[in-house]
């Protein structure tokens, strides 16, 4: 027997499938594995940051004292930057056809041509730089010197240390809000985010991210000005402009990168436990889980492309270089 369905529960049903009502529930991004780029040895599996330069299409993989060259569009690798020892991470400056490396064996930032993948200058910073930041406002380079606690400000197009100023603590990943004039870098051992003002160059606040510990990787929605910072079992959204927690959710075990995708309000957060939380943005002051992928053990570093949506995990098993690669996952249809 055909039973009908009242007009007003009708539209609800239908309202809800195509996500009209304001408090639809996100459904699952429905990540997979899609592919991989081997890599290999002969250099040990050693590794720290993965960066995409999505204008560019190509992934830039530290890989102990080189960084691989991938090319996005065909997933292979087109070439190997050398004479970058100990080298943790890696960004573009946009415009300058320049890259720049943190070589935290030698204390120094690598400026790379990005044509000739060749090493043309170098700048001396603090102890062990680690993350590195583009800040668009200066077009300078952050390097978050992890050991030394502090920053050097390198110019984009000079190449030149501009400045260099404390931390209140040991500096992991940042994160620039040009509208707000502020840089915003994780103090790992203080449980806290140091607020930067890129006009003075100085640490202006240091912000709790309590319930998160040990922040380590960082992610920003300059659109509403929203800090994402994974640390512990937790991930927190803050409010850039008063440092106040206004969401957490929580996350795997051993986390490290904390990516944000403005396409899909998704938030991406790596652990060394072979798995990363995809949470969603559902309002400024909201998020929720929405899919826990497994990827490999140990693969806490990743980047992610927002032209394509795909993510990018580093993975391997140190006692043997040729199991070195990059896991590629993208979101189902």
């Amino acid at each position: 027997m055909r039973t009908r369905i009242p007009g007003i529960i009708a539209f609800a049903i239908v309202a809800g499938a195509l996500g009209l009502t304001g408090h639809a529930t996100p459904q699952s991004p429905n990540y997979t594995k899609i592919g991989e780029v081997q890599i290999g040895g002969p250099l040990p599996a050693r590794w720290d940051y993965t960066y995409v330069d999505s204008a560019g299409k190509r992934l830039y993989q530290s890989h102990g004292a080189e960084v691989v060259v991938i090319d996005l569009t065909t997933d292979k690798i087109v070439g190997r930057i050398a004479d970058t020892p100990g080298v943790h991470g890696f960004v573009v400056a946009p415009g300058t056809g320049r890259g720049f490396s943190t070589n935290g064996s030698e204390n120094k930032v690598g400026v790379i041509d990005l044509k000739t993948l060749t090493t043309i200058m170098k700048a001396d910073t603090g102890a062990n730089p680690d993350a590195i930041l583009y800040e668009p406002k200066n077009k300078e380079i952050y390097a978050l010197n992890h050991t030394g606690k502090s920053v050097t400000a390198i110019d984009a197009a000079t190449g030149k240390v501009t400045a260099n100023f404390p931390l209140s603590g040991t500096a992991e990943t940042g994160q620039a809000d040009p509208a707000l004039g502020r840089a915003f870098v994780n103090a790992e051992d203080v449980d806290a985010v140091d607020v930067i003002d890129v006009a003075q160059h100085k640490v202006v606040a240091t912000w709790s991210v309590k319930p998160a510990a040990s922040p380590t990787g960082m992610a920003i929605d300059t659109a509403t000005h929203r800090i994402f910072v994974g640390g512990g079992t937790a991930l927190v959204m803050m409010d850039a402009a008063s440092g106040k927690v206004v969401a957490n959710v929580p996350i795997c075990r051993g986390t490290d990168a904390t990516w944000f995708d403005p396409g899909t309000k998704l938030v991406f957060v790596s652990c060394s436990d072979g798995t990363v939380t995809i949470a969603h943005m559902d309002a400024p002051d909201k998020l929720s889980v929405v899919q826990t992928l497994a990827t490999a053990a140990g693969s806490r570093t990743m980047a992610l492309d927002p032209a394509t949506h795909k993510i990018y995990l580093a993975a391997g098993t140190r006692t043997s270089p040729d199991t070195f690669r990059v896991l590629i996952f993208g979101m189902g249809k």
